[in-house]
């Protein structure tokens, strides 16, 4: 049965690039300085029970606009436009309407769209190196977040992994391929209008 992606999960996973001291140097310099993002990603949830993996592109407006585009192994389009965030699975024909603030709340997506949201929602420590990338370990301050951990990874001076682990155990690991810092983006891409025929559910 086909099963349609966390969106904060989806989005939680996003950062970042740029070669400094540390990487939590380099997160910060990313989230001070960094207005778009661009790339490829591959995404591989696993639960107790199995595992799915996916990948797509994504572009990152800030601040406060997304798209997540899912080619395989199901096509799948999430967009945040600043006030609404919108699930289009194309092959259920169906869009999931809902509002941005209260569906990504302090998820790691809120890092993605406001800079202050690193700060104020997750503590930050280095957490070592493993096959050439360096982590950093981010700790929601908030004991209800729904994430117990979120690792950001970087290899040289560009983001290599992501790694999501929530309140049910669930891991997701991202990589990241074709970062671009300094995307030709407008505000214009990230609109969205449900196509004709498909059925709009607002939860």
């Amino acid at each position: 049965m086909k099963k349609t992606v966390s969106f904060t999960l989806l989005l939680g996973s996003l950062l970042f690039n740029t070669a400094y001291a540390s990487a939590i140097d380099a997160l910060k310099k990313f989230n001070a300085d960094t207005d778009g993002i661009s790339g490829n990603f591959t995404q591989t949830v696993q639960s107790k029970k199995k595992s799915q993996t996916s990948s797509g592109s994504f572009k990152i407006l800030r601040p406060g606009l997304f798209k997540w585009q899912y080619s395989k192994p199901y096509a799948q389009e999430i967009v945040g436009d600043g006030k609404h965030i919108w699930l289009y699975d194309v092959d259920l024909k169906q869009v999931t309407q809902s509002n941005q603030d209260q569906t990504i709340g302090d998820s790691p997506a809120a890092i993605l769209s406001n800079k202050t949201a690193l700060d104020s929602s997750y503590s930050l420590k280095e957490d070592g190196s493993k096959n050439g990338i360096d982590y950093v370990l981010a700790t929601p301050k908030k004991a209800n977040a729904g994430y117990r951990f979120i690792r950001i990874g970087f290899k040289g001076d560009n983001l290599a992994a992501m790694e999501l682990k929530d309140s049910f155990g669930n891991q997701t690991t991202l990589t990241f391929t074709h970062i671009d810092t300094k995307p030709q983006l407008s505000r214009n891409a990230f609109k969205f209008t449900p196509p004709k025929g498909v059925d709009v559910l607002k939860p």
